[in-house]
């Protein structure tokens, strides 16, 4: 660590802590300043998304000192580099170039983007036009990020209607593959195979299992029923697949941040181009500003500047999101591991060991559901977990507009009781109050919004990165315990003794 970011770390730390109540009685203006809209479009397309960060608490003296962070950790030339194209994933040696992906990024990564969503959107037209014959279902097979990206997206765009029914079966567990096929006929079926080397095991064998299916079903020509989505594209025609069923995307995009990519097939296959284009539009939006604006203004680093906050300064090892909107129920499952694989780290970008905690747990629920279930401890508990709520003030659904009335009270009321209290007529009835929450809410949650949303938590994971001085862009921790499965399963290597008796009360040993 630098002197320069001892020294900023240090301004953070000797910020007096002083309640939430306390700030906004002294600042008449803290709603306006710590609120910010994303808006895009015009006329009938017009949209946008309200950040409302003042009920967390920063103030002006923990924004001076967290901006002065930001410049002793160098992001501005970080975010260039990121942009750029530069090799920011230092310990593989590649750049992390999904912004390109959307139109921001270096030239050539932007060029090579277009070539392959016009290639990507050709397949995606032929296939709804007829081109393979009728196809109502789509299989998405892939696991992490190659699953949860358009699982989210396709469970949040296609509530009202989907072109295609999709699929998504990330586990290796055979009743996840089942029960996918229980929903779909072999005749009418698709199956997209996402691996960015064509070699993830799980991955692999549910394909294989898939194209059985197809066999075992009257199904001629099994592999004529599969389009692979990989960066590996000689893998996949080897394995089987016909070259122009081959949708490539470049090894600089990374699984947690491939949605944009062609990993985002069956989302445009769900739900049409255009809206595919949309969400890529929206995600856009929130790269410019990302690219344009510094300091506290920047909102994907202000965001980042609360969060190091409270898990730096204050102690905590959580952070929830709550999805008051039924369209954004993976929405949770899908941050966890974008911030947890991206930040669960204990080195730094030079292998240096981190002189503090890193990722907190990223953890959530949808809705009223969580208020009956967890909101207990978040209220009343010891545990100090700082809360975002993401909500739309346009509904889903076409019920009585009573639905989303109570849906949204329910949501800016849990906000205001957790920094407001209650002394209680006892103490089982008190309530601390001075509870941190941010909010996000978007006018609509389309395609535009959607893309905003996830876009805008890539670029607050990467801002939270450069103030701790690791890299986003790798995931070593996983590596270890696949290593050991694939000992066991060749029948070789040394574990301890309550593993080996494991696999012998499995009958594995």
């Amino acid at each position: 660590m630098t002197e320069a970011v001892s020294a900023a770390w240090q301004r953070v730390e000797a910020v007096p802590q002083r309640t939430l109540k306390e700030l906004f009685a002294s600042d008449p203006g803290r709603v306006t300043r710590l609120s910010q809209r994303l808006e895009w479009g015009e006329g009938e397309i017009a949209g946008g998304i309200r950040f409302d960060w003042s009920k967390t608490h920063l103030d002006e003296d923990l924004l001076a000192a967290f901006e002065a962070l930001a410049e002793a950790r160098g992001f501005a030339a970080q975010r260039a580099a990121l942009l750029g194209g530069e090799k920011i994933n230092v310990t593989e040696g590649r750049a992390a170039e999904h912004t390109a992906q959307r139109g921001v990024g270096s030239e050539a990564a932007v060029e090579e983007a277009a070539a392959l969503h016009a290639r990507m959107k050709l397949l995606v037209e032929a296939i709804h036009e007829g081109a393979l014959g009728p196809v109502k279902h789509l299989i998405h097979i892939g696991i992490g990020g190659s699953a949860l990206g358009p699982a989210m997206a396709v469970d949040a765009l296609t509530r009202d209607l989907a072109l295609v029914d999709v699929h998504v079966v990330s586990n290796i567990d055979g009743l996840a593959l089942e029960q996918a096929f229980a929903a779909c006929d072999p005749a009418t079926t698709l199956i997209a195979v996402a691996s960015k080397t064509f070699t993830t095991i799980e991955t692999m064998t549910n394909a294989a299992s898939a194209l059985n299916w197809l066999r075992d079903n009257g199904v001629s020509d099994p592999s004529g029923r599969v389009v692979a989505l990989t960066a590996s594209p000689e893998k996949a025609v080897e394995w089987g697949v016909d070259e122009t069923r081959v949708l490539p995307f470049p090894e600089s995009v990374g699984g947690r941040y491939s949605l944009w990519s062609s990993i985002g097939f069956p989302v445009a296959l769900a739900v049409g181009w255009d809206e595919f284009e949309a969400m890529l539009a929206g995600a856009r939006m929130v790269d410019e500003h990302f690219r344009d604006t510094d300091g506290r203004d920047n909102l994907c680093l202000r965001a980042a500047f609360a969060d190091q906050y409270y898990t730096s300064v204050r102690g905590c090892q959580t952070r929830a999101v709550f999805a008051y909107d039924e369209r954004l129920a993976l929405l949770p499952d899908y941050l966890q591991q974008l911030e947890m694989e991206s930040n669960g780290k204990r080195v730094t970008a030079d292998q240096r060991p981190v002189s503090g905690p890193t990722a907190p747990i990223t953890w959530g629920g949808v809705g009223t559901d969580a208020q009956h279930a967890v909101f207990q401890l978040l209220h009343q508990g010891t545990n100090l977990v700082p809360i975002d709520f993401i909500a739309s003030v346009a509904p889903g659904d076409a019920l009585d507009p009573a639905h989303h009335r109570i849906l949204l009270t329910n949501c800016f009321a849990q906000g205001a009781a957790l920094m407001a209290g209650d002394a209680g007529e006892d103490p089982a009835r008190h309530f601390p109050g001075d509870r941190p929450s941010a909010t996000m809410l978007c006018d609509d949650l389309n395609a535009a919004a959607l893309g905003a949303l996830v876009a805008f938590h890539e670029h607050r994971t990467f801002a939270n990165a450069v103030l701790l001085g690791i890299n986003p862009f790798d995931q070593f921790g996983v590596e270890l315990g696949k290593r050991m499965a694939k000992d066991m399963e060749a029948g070789g290597g040394d574990f301890d003794a309550s593993t080996r008796a494991l696999l012998e009360a499995a009958g594995l040993g």
